[in-house]
């Protein structure tokens, strides 16, 4: 079965930058489209950002210009570059597919004013 395993959170001042990693398994990973999704304690988890596999990425508003999602098919990895972090965008990050498998434990993004 596919895994997908989240890294790169951490403690981040506002203003500040990190970059989320989500290596996966399986050999059909390049033909799914991936996305990175958060949730904050008591809130509903929220689709952030996808990307299809051509390429073609969508974002929140709330991150729209501030996020970037990418991918490495060669890698099986998934990237959410974070900048300008504010402290509304602590939560837990998760990746995964577009329709949703099995979360994984996420990684925590925590951003202090």
């Amino acid at each position: 079965q596919v895994q997908l395993v989240e890294s790169g959170g951490g403690l981040v001042q506002a203003g500040g930058s990190l970059r989320l990693s989500c290596a996966a398994s399986g050999r059909i990973f390049s033909i799914k489209t991936m996305g990175w999704y958060r949730q904050a304690p008591g809130k509903q988890r929220e689709l952030v950002a996808a990307i299809t596999s051509g390429g073609s990425t969508n974002y929140a508003a709330s991150v729209k210009g501030r996020f970037t999602i990418s991918r490495d098919n060669a890698k099986n990895t998934v990237y959410l570059q974070m900048n300008s972090l504010k402290p509304e965008d602590t939560a837990v990050y998760y990746c995964n597919y577009y329709a949703p498998g099995t979360w994984g434990q996420g990684t925590q993004v925590t951003v202090s004013s």
